[in-house]
């Protein structure tokens, strides 16, 4: 069986693999490099989830939801959509040119893949480190404009959920306001 992503060429004789070419060995050292970063954020949102989950579970069990279960099954929904936003093994499956200019949904893959065209395209223009940070500075506040929607729900869900711990409901706050 051969690795589709396998960088090492034989030398026709049967040799020693040749020495991968530079451009395979940096994309190489940039999927080790993302793997990192991912394996880091999909453990961090697992040790965020246990409490979050937990907590969510025991609002359910104790105050009456639209559905049994409903704040939990949110907090799953949550769980499931961060798993296709950091997919971890992504570097397994083959990448089209420009999915993340494609890409429906944020992902960890986009945003490096955006990031590192901002690098590519600076040093290419010959740019110093002065221009590179601020071409960075400017894609990552375009990210940061993209993402704000579902940063919102996120802070939304933990409200709601904090409002249900305390007893407090936004018609409640209204009677009482």
């Amino acid at each position: 069986m051969t690795d589709p992503h396998s960088t090492h060429l034989e030398n026709g004789e049967g040799g020693p693999p040749a020495r991968p070419a530079s451009d395979d060995r940096w994309k190489f050292l940039r999927d080790v490099m993302v793997f990192q970063v991912k394996l880091l954020v999909d453990n961090l949102r697992d040790f965020a989830l246990v409490p979050v989950s937990l907590g969510a579970a025991l609002v359910d069990l104790v105050f009456k939801g639209e559905r049994e279960g409903s704040l939990f099954y949110k907090v799953l929904q949550w769980g499931a959509e961060s798993e296709k936003i950091i997919d971890v093994y992504s570097a397994l499956e083959p990448r089209a040119a420009g999915t993340a200019a494609g890409a429906p949904h944020f992902t960890i893959d986009a945003a490096v893949e955006r990031l590192q065209r901002v690098v590519v395209r600076e040093w290419e223009k010959g740019g110093t480190a002065a221009s590179v940070k601020a071409a960075m500075d400017r894609a990552m506040d375009q990210l940061h404009h993209e993402t704000s929607g579902t940063r919102a729900k996120a802070t939304g869900l933990v409200a709601r959920a904090a409002d249900k711990l305390r007893g407090d409901s936004p018609e409640r706050s209204k009677m009482e306001g």
